[in-house]
């Protein structure tokens, strides 16, 4: 792995962008024909020693009406891509116990947790905390939301407006298409004219350290993409590539949407995001 002042690490090398101060030292779950086992879910086991128990995609189609579902993601993916009325509540917020009391005593129905697949702890994480808040009868739908929209596109929205098709979706193999290691970001930023290069961390993450020295544009990601549209359109209008830099490879996922809605031609991610080059720093 690269280190810090390395000619082999991606800020080592990018000179022209100077280097990092020295004392800072998801592809898509498809739904799977044929009878669930433990392997398909890893994280059940574990979280069923403490009381979640989660809830299978033929249950949930079945009793939309009977159960509310909650969204843990952060409000960006839920933006995205969400069960039909599925409530946000994500689990980083901070008034998370608050809200889903509120939502229970309000709604007077089971609490259904549910994230982005069967790898992704957020949703069991949320339902436990649930239950410490007084929620006893809060489940998992640890599926994940791309399971459902494989499987109940017409109960998914995507965008703001209804799925109907999980031909929507974009596919794993669409996403790793622009998804770069960190050699193959550094040499196509290299080898561009005049790259757009866009770090998409919150304020929190990035903690002010910009990984290209200020020749990156940080915009951290908003509902709406405000921030991002006049970045967009000036990089299409003027046949630029844009790099796009999150925290840990996640985001960017989510991001890949509104870029394939706007038409951006020329767009690439960095494989793990700025904590792969920490990483590679020695720094994680």
């Amino acid at each position: 792995m690269p280190i810090a002042g390395s000619s082999n690490g991606i800020v080592g090398r990018l000179g022209l962008f100077g280097r990092l101060p020295g004392a800072l030292v998801f592809g898509v779950v498809m739904l799977l024909a044929g009878p669930v086992v433990a392997e398909d879910f890893p994280l059940r086991d574990k979280y069923a020693s403490v009381g979640v128990a989660p809830v299978e995609t033929e249950e949930l189609a079945a009793s939309l009406d009977a159960m509310t579902v909650v969204d843990a993601r952060s409000s960006y993916e839920y933006e995205t891509l969400h069960i039909r009325d599925a409530v946000s509540i994500p689990l980083a917020s901070r008034d998370f116990d608050e809200s889903v009391r509120t939502l229970a005593e309000e709604s007077g129905q089971p609490l259904v947790f549910y994230c982005n697949g069967v790898t992704c702890a957020v949703s069991y994480k949320a339902a436990l905390k649930a239950k410490e808040a007084g929620i006893a009868d809060a489940r998992v739908y640890d599926a994940g939301v791309f399971a459902w929209a494989q499987a109940q596109p017409q109960h998914t929205v995507l965008l703001g407006e209804p799925l109907q098709s999980a031909d929507r979706l974009i596919a794993d193999e669409a996403f790793k298409g622009r998804v770069l290691d960190e050699d193959a970001f550094y040499a196509r930023i290299q080898s561009s004219a005049d790259p757009v290069i866009v770090d998409i961390r919150s304020k929190d993450q990035r903690r002010g350290v910009s990984l290209f020295q200020m020749r990156d544009r940080h915009v951290p990601l908003t509902n709406d993409n405000q921030d991002l549209d006049g970045l967009v359109q000036a990089a299409m209008t003027e046949k630029r590539q844009m790099f796009f830099v999150d925290a840990t490879g996640k985001q960017v996922r989510w991001l890949q949407y509104y870029l394939e809605e706007q038409g951006v031609p020329q767009y690439w991610f960095l494989e793990g995001g700025a904590s792969k080059i920490f990483e590679g720093m020695g720094l994680q």
